[in-house]
């Protein structure tokens, strides 16, 4: 694990140096995916010009799951967006020339054309995500202290697990990218709000099924002090970590899988 994370951050590293050669270039790609980023924030604001909460969520506690979510979410698609690629390679037949080198295909992909034009969704997020711990209205207990980076923590593996699961679909439907960019971008945009704006149904859904409740919403729950829509019990507020570690279990597993039955195209 040590020497697959250096090797990520080396891969990483050289990406880093070659867009650092065009510095304007790089200033204003971060510049305008920040700007892009932003635009969710002001799309809350805009509702709440005309609502004072939403889903029984003020302005500073939907701030809060805007920030976690687009933080985690953020982290997650620095760390590993663009295995979302994998269909491009096999259908170009380059994954093979990955397959043959002495790096994991996996970190290969999550460091390709790796950009700081990533990071600049994380400056918005970020800077909303502070702003909501300062106006929220709790009292911050050593454990709802502990919570919140725990919820960062947690909420970005889950997100990275995700990806990697999406990924590993492309080796049965090299096609499917936009199907997993369903679940994976609009799982992030899902989390920005209360979950219990879609209904005791999808809530469910994003419980069981996709487990998206978990990036924040159930830790948010016990940070907020809320009731649980659907009245699960306290545990799930802790459930996160537990989840993540066996998203991930699936998502080297499918993986693995993929990687064991796939043939090239020839290409």
């Amino acid at each position: 694990m040590a020497e697959t994370v250096r090797v990520y951050l080396l891969l990483a590293g050289a990406w880093m140096r070659s867009a650092a050669q065009y510095p304007v270039s790089m200033a204003m790609l971060v510049a305008t995916a920040a700007v892009s980023a932003s635009l969710d924030v002001v799309a809350i604001l805009i509702i709440f010009a005309h609502t004072p909460r939403l889903g029984g969520f003020s302005l500073p506690e939907v701030m809060f799951l805007y920030g976690t979510a687009g933080v985690s979410f953020a982290v997650a698609d620095i760390a590993l967006g663009t295995a979302e690629r994998l269909g491009e390679h096999i259908r170009r037949g380059t994954l093979d020339t990955l397959l043959v080198r002495p790096v994991g295909p996996l970190v290969q992909i999550a460091t390709e054309d790796f950009s700081p034009r990533r990071m600049g969704k994380l400056v918005p997020t970020a800077t909303v995500f502070v702003l909501s711990l300062v106006r929220l209205p709790v009292a911050w207990t050593p454990g709802r202290v502990a919570a919140v980076p725990l919820m960062l923590v947690c909420g970005a593996w889950i997100f990275a697990a995700l990806w990697v699961l999406t990924a590993s679909w492309q080796f049965a439907v090299v096609d499917g990218r936009h199907a997993g960019d369903s679940i994976t971008y609009g799982g992030g945009f899902l989390t920005q709000y209360p979950l219990s704006l879609f209904g005791r149904d999808a809530l469910r859904g994003l419980t069981w099924v996709l487990p998206l409740a978990f990036v924040n919403w159930e830790p948010a729950l016990y940070v907020l002090r809320r009731r649980d829509p659907l009245g699960l019990p306290v545990f799930f507020r802790f459930a996160a970590p537990l989840v993540a570690a066996v998203l991930s279990v699936l998502a080297a597993l499918a993986w693995r899988t993929g990687l064991r039955h796939y043939r090239s195209t020839g290409s």
